[in-house]
């Protein structure tokens, strides 16, 4: 089974950063998770908020735990709140599903991680996601 490497994590989150301060998005956290939720790489750029972390944390953690993007998990929140509410509590806390994280999966489809951020918006977030997985060789998902 294939597995997402330390090198393959650091591109991700080097890239996406990189990409963060190209279309000069707010500091941001980026976080990489492994399939088992395990966390492989995290930085949290100078003057980023100290939420930040926790929150990149949280949306890559719901992505992988549930093998979907947060874009998608938060349209299922909004239709089922009382699970979804559920679901993070039964997380302690760690289930985010807000828009900012996009699953890792090889060119096969084998879904290897996720990696989310916090400090822009949503969609800014995202967008820095994607760009990382996919500048690492992988697919964003």
């Amino acid at each position: 089974m294939a597995s997402l490497t330390l090198a393959q994590a650091n591109k991700i989150v080097e890239a996406a950063l990189a990409d963060a301060r190209r279309l000069k998005i707010k500091p941001l956290a980026v976080a990489v998770l492994d399939a088992a939720g395990h966390v492989k790489s995290l930085q949290r750029e100078d003057d980023a908020s100290m939420f930040r972390n926790d929150i990149a944390i949280g949306k890559a953690w719901a992505a992988v735990g549930m093998g979907a993007s947060s874009r998608v998990l938060l349209g299922r929140a909004k239709e089922n709140p009382q699970f979804f509410g559920a679901l993070s509590a039964t997380a302690q806390g760690k289930f985010l599903p807000q828009t900012g994280a996009v699953l890792i999966k090889d060119k096969d489809g084998n879904i290897l991680g996720a990696a989310g951020a916090s400090g822009g918006t949503g969609d800014e977030d995202e967008a820095a996601c994607i760009a990382g997985v996919t500048a690492a060789g992988l697919v964003a998902g």
